[in-house]
């Protein structure tokens, strides 16, 4: 604290350089690219708690709280050593992002906190395959590649490479089919492979009622980007899994505009690609 009060005493008389606003960028990119990691997942709440942890220290220490200010700050440089820990799912897809498909593209990946775009048909055909698998009440898990490469899951299955499409998606999950118990990997508005093997959440605060199916959906969200569809064999009701965080029971409309938002993005979403792709349904259906 010592060290922020001298910084401010001293601003007045500190001279900015071309370094010091470099610096400065280098480190609101960071920050950024932190921010972005970590929001919409459970590891927002923690990093919400250690700002208020920040924000307490620094207020009691204006106070003159002596004792309570120590004990903050004891608990604060401890609790640094513990982020490591906490926060290794998101330092994980930080290193996978940076290194998995070429340093420059993943930092640029980071800054921009954009991703790969799946064209509105191929997102709809999913949709529908999804509509008509939870009338039927036939299990489903359909994985959206994002900025982080699958590689490794696409090897542990079968390779389809084909296009997106609504009898291909169903007939794959058909429940006596060789590949409906594991998961369909899409890339880049195709197949890339199905019957794959994801790994399984050891999140204990998931409801007890969750199969394999809903676990292995979570636990790849949580180690990656990937947008994961479940359907459930048993109740055919709807989930899908963002950053780990599993939102169940979603309408069909629900589902759309979910996917639109995440594998398109809301300003495209905006200028009409939700519209369209509705009167392309509607236009199907009334054939």
């Amino acid at each position: 604290m010592e060290e922020i009060k001298e910084f401010f005493a001293n601003l007045p008389s500190t001279t900015v350089s071309i370094t010091d606003i470099i610096d400065i960028l280098v480190v609101a990119v960071m920050l950024y690219c932190v921010i972005n990691l970590i929001r919409s997942t459970s590891a927002s709440r923690i990093a919400k708690a250690i700002i208020f942890l920040m924000l307490a220290t620094l207020l009691t220490d204006l106070l003159n709280l002596h004792t309570v200010n120590y004990l903050l700050d004891r608990v604060l440089q401890l609790g640094f050593v513990a982020l490591v820990i906490v926060f290794q799912p998101e330092l994980r897809r930080l290193l996978e992002r940076l290194g998995g498909k070429g340093s420059v593209k993943g930092l640029i990946g980071l800054a921009s906190a954009q991703v790969q775009e799946d064209s509105p048909e191929a997102i709809e055909q999913v949709i529908q395959a999804c509509d008509a698998m939870s009338r039927e009440r036939v299990g489903a898990l359909i994985v959206f590649e994002r900025e982080i490469s699958l590689e490794q899951i696409v090897a542990t299955g079968t390779v389809v490479d084909a296009a997106v499409s609504q009898e291909l998606i169903r007939n794959i999950f058909f429940p006596k089919a060789s590949l409906h118990d594991g998961a369909m990997i899409i890339h880049d508005s195709r197949i890339e492979a199905a019957g794959c093997v994801l790994p399984l959440s050891d999140n204990r605060s998931l409801s007890t009622d969750l199969g394999t199916r809903h676990r292995a959906g979570v636990g790849i969200s949580e180690s990656c980007d990937a947008v994961v569809i479940i359907v459930s064999e048993e109740t055919g009701a709807i989930s899908v899994a963002i950053g780990g965080m599993l939102k169940r029971h979603l309408a069909t409309e629900t589902l759309r505009k979910l996917l639109i938002q995440e594998l398109i993005g809301e300003e495209k979403s905006r200028n009409g690609v939700l519209d369209i792709i509705k009167g392309k349904t509607r236009r199907k259906g009334g054939n």
